[in-house]
Order: C-alpha cells, then sequence, then structure tokens
C-alpha cells in the first residue's frame, strides 16, 4: 500500500498543502546495473572537468567523482521512486558525498544499486536522500555515495527515514585564512562537454530555453562538475603523486555557476585522523557561494594502485 502523509484541515487557510511523496519507497533497493569501465571513459571524464592529472587523462586511473557515471542514471531512477510527478522536473542537485574504498579504473567490471533512506521537508522543498553502493566482480565494495535531490516547492512536513551523512564546515574553520586558494574557469562548452561525458542529460545544463522556462538564468553547470573541478585542486596540492589517496569528498550545493564563471575555492587543512588528512573547503563565484560544507578525506601514504 503507498503511504502519504496525511492532514486534517482547520480551515482553508492555516492548511497547508502535502504533497504525495511515497514513503513506502524507503529501504527498497532498485535492480542492479553492471558496468565495465574503459579507459576512453575515464580519459573523457578528466577532459570534461578540465583535470590535468596525467593517470586521468590517459584513462589509467578515474578521479573520485567519475564514480557518478556508472550509478548516474539508477541514482536518478530512485531518487525519483517516492517523488509525484509534477515535482520530478523540480529537482536540484542539493548534497553529494562519495566515498572511495579504492579508486576505479579501466577494466573494472561494477555492479551498482541504490535506494532512497530519507525523505524530509524544507522550507522551499522537499529532499529525497538516496544511498548508493558500487561493488566490483568480486563483490568487493568500491565506492559508497549518498545523493540528495532537491525538488523545488515540494510540500512535506514529517521527516522520514534518515538524513544526509554529515560533512559541515565549521563557522570558525571558514571565517580563518585559507590554507591555499585554487582559481578555476568553467569554459563556455564546458556543460555540453560535462554532459557528454558523465551521461547526465538534464537540459538545464544544454538548453538556455529549458533553463529559462525552469526559472533558472540559463544554462548552468553541473554540479557534480563544479565538485570535480574542487577534486582537482585538493589532488594538484595534496596527493599529486597518487590521486587515489582521495578517498572522501563531500559537498552541498549552495548555489549555482554558469559557462564563463570564475570559481574560487578555498581550502582549510583540518587536521589528520590517524593515518588519513581532513580537508574543508567552500567555493566562491565572486561573492556568490557555489560550493558549501566541503569535506574531504585523504589517505595516508599507502600506494592506492
Amino acid at each position: 500500500m503507498r503511504s502519504v502523509a496525511t492532514v486534517t484541515p482547520t480551515t482553508a487557510s492555516d492548511s497547508p498543502l502535502i504533497d504525495d511523496f511515497d514513503v513506502d519507497q524507503i529501504g527498497v533497493w532498485g535492480d542492479p546495473s553492471t558496468t565495465e569501465v574503459t579507459g576512453d571513459q575515464i580519459a573523457a571524464y578528466a577532459a570534461a572537468t578540465n583535470d590535468p592529472h596525467p593517470w586521468h587523462l590517459s584513462g589509467r586511473q578515474a578521479p573520485i567523482v567519475f564514480a557518478v557515471v556508472p550509478t548516474f542514471t539508477l541514482m536518478a531512477e530512485r531518487a525519483m521512486a517516492p517523488v509525484p510527478d509534477h515535482l520530478m522536473l523540480r529537482i536540484l542537485h542539493g548534497e553529494q558525498d562519495i566515498r572511495s574504498h579504492r579508486p576505479i579504473v579501466a577494466g573494472d567490471r561494477l555492479t551498482s544499486r541504490s535506494r532512497v533512506v530519507g525523505i524530509h521537508g524544507k522550507s522551499s522543498g522537499v529532499v529525497v536522500t538516496t544511498a548508493i553502493e558500487t561493488v566490483d566482480d568480486t563483490g568487493a565494495p568500491v565506492v559508497s555515495q549518498s545523493f540528495a535531490g532537491f525538488f523545488r516547492g515540494g510540500r512535506w512536513e514529517p521527516d522520514a527515514g534518515e538524513a544526509f551523512p554529515e560533512h559541515a564546515l565549521s563557522p570558525r574553520v571558514s571565517a580563518r585564512p585559507a590554507d591555499f586558494v585554487v582559481q578555476q574557469r568553467i569554459d563556455p562548452d564546458q556543460t555540453h562537454r560535462y554532459a557528454a561525458a558523465s551521461g547526465d542529460p538534464m537540459p538545464i545544463h544544454t538548453d538556455d530555453e529549458f533553463a529559462r522556462a525552469m526559472g533558472l538564468p540559463g544554462i548552468i553547470a553541473h554540479g557534480l562538475c563544479t565538485m570535480a573541478f574542487t577534486s582537482v585542486g585538493l589532488v594538484e596540492t595534496v596527493c599529486p603523486a597518487d590521486p587515489g589517496r582521495l578517498s572522501r569528498l563531500a559537498v552541498r550545493f549552495a548555489g549555482i555557476a554558469r559557462p564563463g564563471d570564475q570559481l574560487s575555492t578555498r581550502y582549510f587543512d583540518l587536521g589528520a585522523a590517524g593515518s588519513d588528512a581532513a580537508f574543508g573547503f567552500t567555493t566562491m563565484c565572486g561573492d556568490d557561494p557555489v560550493i558549501t560544507d566541503g569535506l574531504a578525506v585523504v589517505r595516508g601514504q599507502e600506494a592506492s594502485t
């Protein structure tokens, strides 16, 4: 049976409407999907995200955010599973958390599956959180991800299921001088290149008229592309000899960026946890935040390949 939230109106003016989100979808695994990763796919993704690392551009080893490529379709499908039809095109990417158990490499045969883990109402919409697990052909874990889809204008008062994994950056940390800053530019054709390499067909990134019809100022950059930019800055500065040491990357998408925009990412050393190092970061476009509450974990010095 389909479970929905209901309210008993008191007056026509003070009783908010509640959208028909299907809480029975929480915890239900979708059908698995299997993909064989090629070096060409890895190289194309690196080129589409302006990633200069030779291991990535050669297709030898995938950058951390490449993990979304074999999972994008099933991730999106599960996120939509509990959502009423009239809200499906109102989705924005709210948060993403990628935990790499080991780097993806060319030749990997990966099987992924996803499930909705939470539905949470906010003042301006509804957040649906989805968990994605990816294993190799031996069943060993490769990547664990969390995806938060924000459905603008949705109305949902209850909280159901799990909250998104914590990765908040302390205001005390973000107010201090950054340990290093990386400047990057979104190329005029970036969104088209990223759409082709990632398999993300959302027309808000490639069709100006459609984007405006959705209430946006025009074509906007993919959130995952800007997330990949932040990984490039980290790898270049912290672990250029072994990019696979970047084992976790989590962000909150706080605003939009557009082709031609200049991005500035400020990184903060959060100290060590055992042999690992943690970094917080924020990405700005001028005075406007694009990514907030960034968290990265870099493994110790052991080789990742």
